[in-house]
């Protein structure tokens, strides 16, 4: 079989099949079952995001990507190629990091993150089509974070084999956004996770940037598992999409890097406000799949999850929360989310909308590159096919088991 051909089947919602044919080995290690959902989300996960990364190695990510954009949108154009490859490399980068192997899973990976590394280095390019632009306005703060996430998430995969000159690039880039400020919102976490990766690889780094989003947003924290964002509370999903995630790996970094017992007390306070708010996020998903469609940028589909797919990946849910649960749920949204018509254009393309093609509920902001946050559900993926999250039976989630009349455990406000 072609390549091309290989990748279009895998590609498809029957692509879990094709991997349980083709990995004896993982027949062995995990029940049909769970070989099954690994295989569904991978499946979606490579779906999504092959046409960014394949495209941005070959230079064609402008060339082929569509630029749809939401209703009165007033971003420099430029800002979405930036969105798409920074979303995307930072949602695949724990699977990216896996070894390799010779399943169909790991034939894959390898190619995706042969393409990743082939697209980091015409992201820094003068010369290529594709340069990504992180001059053009403020938005490029917020897309440097999620590839400085991506470094973070995967250094020895996406950041260590990368040529001098590379890195280079990375490195000019990111210290250029110093000359702008950022909102008074989730924005300063931004700011602060470039450094943060700057930090982790011996480059100079601004401390005020990290120490003034750190104390700013324990300022904002609200209490239950929720902070504001900013000095008004906001009910959406802005704490799974940035606050969280990017808090509690910023907070990682520096303790280990600064071995100070005040930064390693702020990361542990950091991880128990997400194990609650991920305690939340796995009650919102419905015994169908579903989830409320609340608050801005709800066209970033089921990044929404990022917290929970976070926690899942460090072997740090809540307690009362066995990892199958949490992949039977985010695997039935994942399902549910991705097979509904519209959410892919005919080349394979995510479209502005949440269940379909919706271009008017997309925000001022929102344009295609945007979209490819969805990744960040996938999180998970960067645990090994041996572990018990994916061998484990499939078990139901609390909704699940509460609307089928199943005892569940009490859940009640938690003060951190």
């Amino acid at each position: 079989m072609e390549r091309r051909d290989f990748l279009v089947t895998l590609s498809a919602a029957g692509g879990a099949l094709a991997l349980q044919a083709n990995d004896a080995s993982a027949e062995k290690s995990a029940s049909p079952l769970a070989t099954d959902e690994r295989g569904e989300w991978v499946s979606w996960l490579h779906r999504i995001a092959r046409p960014v990364l394949s495209n941005l190695a070959n230079g064609t990510l402008r060339r082929n990507m569509p630029f749809e954009r939401g209703p009165g949108y007033d971003l420099h154009p430029d800002a979405t190629y930036v969105e798409a490859a920074g979303r995307t490399l930072s949602g695949v980068a724990p699977w990216l990091s896996l070894p390799d192997d010779t399943s169909s899973e790991g034939r894959l990976r390898h190619d995706l993150r042969e393409d990743a590394l082939r697209g980091l280095t015409h992201a820094v390019d003068p010369k290529s089509p594709d340069r990504l632009n992180f001059s053009a306005g403020q938005q490029p703060i917020v897309d440097a974070a999620y590839l400085a996430h991506a470094f973070l998430r995967a250094p020895k995969a996406l950041w260590e084999p990368l040529d001098a000159k590379t890195k280079r690039g990375v490195i000019a880039a990111f210290q250029s956004l110093r000359d702008r400020k950022t909102a008074y919102n989730n924005w300063l976490l931004f700011a602060a996770m470039s450094e943060t990766f700057l930090r982790s690889i011996g480059e100079a780094w601004d401390p005020m940037r990290v120490d003034y989003a750190l104390h700013k947003i324990e300022d904002w924290y609200a209490g239950d598992g929720w902070y504001k964002d900013g000095p008004e509370f906001a009910f959406d999903y802005y704490n799974s999409y940035v606050i969280h995630p990017m808090l509690v790996d910023l907070l990682r970094v520096h303790s280990a890097q600064g071995k100070d017992e005040a930064m390693s007390a702020r990361y542990e306070l950091a991880r128990k406000r997400m194990r609650r708010f991920g305690a939340i996020l796995e009650r919102m998903i419905s015994p169908e799949g579903t989830y409320p469609p609340i608050g801005r940028s709800i066209t970033y589909r089921t990044a929404a999850f990022q917290a929970l797919a976070q926690l899942a990946l460090a072997d740090d849910l809540p307690e009362g929360i066995a990892p199958a649960q949490v992949r039977s749920a985010l695997g039935t949204v994942h399902n549910r989310m991705y097979s509904s018509a519209g959410v892919f254009d005919a080349n394979g393309w995510l479209q502005l909308g949440f269940a379909n093609h919706q271009p008017d509920i997309a925000n001022i902001y929102t344009s295609t590159g945007s979209l490819y946050m969805a990744t960040l559900s996938f999180l998970a993926l960067g645990l090994p096919a041996t572990h018990a999250f994916w061998t484990a039976p499939a078990t139901d989630w609390t909704a699940k088991k509460a609307w089928a009349g199943i005892p569940v455990p009490q859940d009640h406000k938690i003060e951190f």
